[in-house]
């Protein structure tokens, strides 16, 4: 796995998840607890956006989100579908124009040059994480798909780590006990990132 995978094919299927999971968001939910530990729906939603938009503007130089994703807004704004469009429009188009065969290309997080395909697949890591985190919020069923999870850990086992002293992610779960069914790289991406695989709201 590596280079022989589309980038901008994993790009798609992450936003498209993002897109489901905050479709499939009901009226009330939009305060509902997700596991990222103190963040409500609205919050991961709103980083969400703005961490599609700053890849974008890290890549064309434009204007990124006028929040800061990382002290995201406790309201989901007058029309989040158009909201989630527009990021997920502009941060597609921008990796759409960058050349696949260049060395390396600029991004938002360290070390902050990669490939294109890294590069992509870290935006698209973003995305999917956080569709899944939207969708156990809020009672759907998990978007990442063998598929998806499979190039996702592949980048993520390459750019995590040196971001979990900032915050970004919580420091790895254990591998799955002894016993538990093998080969599930949804739950091995996700404990890997810090997350519960069998979260819910109750946990």
């Amino acid at each position: 796995m590596g280079d022989d995978i589309s980038g901008w094919d994993v790009l798609d299927a992450a936003h498209e998840a993002l897109r489901k999971a905050v479709s499939g968001i009901p009226a009330g939910g939009w305060d509902l607890p997700t596991p990222c530990s103190e963040w409500s729906v609205t919050k991961v939603f709103k980083h969400a956006v703005g961490d599609q938009l700053g890849f974008a503007a890290t890549l064309t130089g434009e204007g990124g989100p006028a929040f800061n994703p990382f002290d995201p807004p406790a309201e989901p704004g007058a029309d989040p579908s158009a909201e989630l469009e527009d990021a997920l429009t502009r941060a597609a188009r921008a990796w759409a124009a960058v050349d696949r065969d260049a060395a390396e290309v600029p991004t938002p997080v360290p070390p902050n040059r990669m490939s294109p395909w890294m590069g992509s697949t870290a935006c698209a890591l973003d995305a999917a994480v956080h569709a899944w985190d939207l969708a156990v919020a809020t009672g759907q069923p998990s978007p990442l798909t063998p598929e998806l999870a499979g190039p996702l850990l592949e980048v993520a086992r390459q750019i995590v780590d040196p971001l979990r002293p900032w915050g970004a992610y919580a420091e790895a779960l254990p591998d799955a006990p002894s016993g538990a069914p093998s080969g599930d790289t949804a739950a091995a991406l996700l404990r890997y990132l810090g997350r519960d695989p069998h979260w819910t709201p109750a946990a």
